[in-house]
């Protein structure tokens, strides 16, 4: 049942399951085994459902019963936006594991109803094909690939191997209330069409992964520290594409509107945090600071010969050695 391709990508490497006993990360879980995939697990208790102790007494009962690690991350009280909140949440807690512990790969349970909820989600805001592609099943993350690999499978799917199995899970309540757009989106649009017309979405699906290959030119993004830099592949397009994937790799989220104004712009601040420039043949992507540093003059003497944005020039000024390495000179 998991996607061949992705398979192979996880054989012999190390490899973490981001856990939450429901039935998603369930049925991947026994899916990893039937598979002889070797993986860890890592869980969030974010502490506002009285089940979500069992879920980590179970999390804790397979890894012995299955002699694998289990990371346990007790979350602080989430006081406001909580989806996004409990993202960050524990995606820095995964990424501490694998930094600490050496993992490759980071395994999450995206199906095919999530990918089709994030399009749908997208197509409202206003996106392109590769935009609307979103969700992949293999990702290269700054120190880790993302793997998805029952990104192709309906929950439907997932739960006829569970029951058809025996195998126990646990339903997250709280994905039944809709205040949550993902939620509406999925509970309104997303599971009422594909109940009915599976099929064609999944091959959709292929002919939209096949198209996004055709038209999207991937980058090889060097990132060094916060910092990250790629050789323009002369297609704007592609180039906020890839700029868009970073980015997400790093917990940001690029507005249909940022999108839109990078057509145009060859240096732009998202979300006051970050700083994408166009210069020559590269495109920088910086933390942006706002915030005045007294440059020696010979530095802003050089600054001004290269024309390099001045937004730019600060982080320079304060990583020389990383500038000093890119020898744009």
């Amino acid at each position: 049942m998991l996607k061949s391709n992705v398979l192979e990508h996880l054989k012999s490497s190390k490899n973490l399951l981001a856990f939450s006993a429901g039935v998603d990360s369930t049925a991947l879980f026994f899916l990893l085994l039937d598979a002889d995939i070797e993986f860890d697990i890592a869980i969030v208790d974010y502490g506002i459902r009285a089940q979500s102790k069992d879920e980590v007494a179970y999390a804790n009962e397979l890894a012995n019963k299955y002699n694998i690690r289990c990371f346990i991350h007790q979350a602080k009280k989430i006081d406001t936006n909580f989806e996004a909140s409990a993202r960050e949440i524990r995606y820095k807690f995964f990424e501490d594991i694998i930094k600490e512990h050496k993992y490759e790969n980071l395994l999450t349970a995206h199906h095919l109803g999530d990918r089709f909820e994030w399009m749908l989600m997208q197509f409202c805001k206003g996106a392109g094909c590769a935009e609307l592609g979103g969700i992949k099943f293999l990702q290269k993350n700054k120190n880790y690939n993302l793997a998805r690999p029952i990104l192709h499978l309906d929950k439907s799917e997932l739960l006829e191997y569970l029951k058809t199995h025996n195998i126990k899970y646990f339903e997250d309540e709280s994905n039944l209330d809709e205040s949550y757009t993902r939620n509406r989106f999925r509970h309104q649009f997303s599971n009422p069409l594909i109940s009915e017309y599976l099929d064609g979405i999944k091959k959709s699906f292929e002919y939209l992964d096949a198209d996004i290959n055709e038209l999207i030119e991937d980058a090889d993004v060097n990132i060094k520290d916060d910092f990250a830099y790629f050789i323009s592949t002369k297609n704007k397009r592609s180039d906020i594409y890839n700029i868009d994937k970073y980015l997400k790799s790093i917990g940001y989220m690029m507005s249909s509107n940022e999108r839109e104004l990078l057509k145009n712009e060859n240096s732009l601040v998202l979300g006051r945090r970050h700083l994408v420039s166009f210069y020559k043949k590269y495109v920088f992507i910086a933390p942006y600071i706002n915030k005045d540093i007294t440059m020696i003059k010979e530095f802003k003497e050089k600054m001004r010969k290269l024309k390099i944005d001045t937004k730019l020039r600060v982080y320079f000024y304060t990583h020389l050695e990383l500038f000093e390495s890119l020898e744009l000179q």
